[in-house]
């Protein structure tokens, strides 16, 4: 595990939660650096080593995929784009080892597993208050497909599969979980002080 100058925090969790909304504002609140790692997949694109998993879910047929994909194999293939992206994400997390400055990570891929084991900063975790909001949310931001069966079926994988891995993970390595990002500020912001 490299060492970092400055604070770090991750925030992590499903899709439509608000941890971007989260991390712009802490990053705000302390002057720090948000670095939003979905935004790194474009450069990871042409490489050989994570392309397989950079278009897994843009190379699937979303209607076949969701109704013959079980939730806990929905589960395990994001653990394991999670597990494959890692490399470059951690390097990319650590390309701010000497910032001073607050860093917050913030990325569905960044599992709580992971974080315990190679980073050990603290993270929080977003799992979204409703399914009804999780649609709503998916509908102005549309994450992967535009149509509304499609917009449908991704809302309740991110609500009734993903939520409860993400609850569990970060149980079961301590980290804080909160439905909105207006309830984990306060505590976020305190890890950065």
């Amino acid at each position: 595990m490299r060492e970092h100058k400055g604070k770090r925090l991750c925030i992590s969790g499903i899709p439509t939660a608000g941890k971007s909304t989260l991390t712009k504002k802490l990053a705000e609140t302390v002057n720090g650096i948000s670095v939003f790692l979905d935004d790194f997949r474009e450069e990871l694109a042409s490489d050989e080593r994570y392309i397989k998993w950079i278009n897994f879910y843009i190379d699937q047929d979303l209607e076949t995929y969701y109704t013959t994909t079980t939730p806990e194999d929905e589960w395990k293939n994001l653990v394991a784009q999670s597990e494959a992206m890692w490399p470059a994400f951690l390097e990319r997390i650590n390309s701010y080892a000497d910032e001073e400055r607050s860093v917050i990570f913030e990325c569905v891929n960044l599992l709580p597993h992971l974080i315990k084991r190679d980073l050990g900063f603290p993270c929080v975790v977003l799992i979204g208050s409703s399914y009804d909001e999780t649609l709503e949310r998916n509908k102005r931001e549309p994450r992967w497909g535009g149509a509304e069966r499609e917009l449908e079926l991704n809302s309740k994988s991110f609500f009734y599969v993903e939520r409860p891995h993400y609850l569990e993970e970060a149980e079961k390595y301590g980290y804080p979980v909160f439905e909105t990002s207006e309830e984990a500020f306060p505590l976020a912001l305190d890890l950065l002080k």
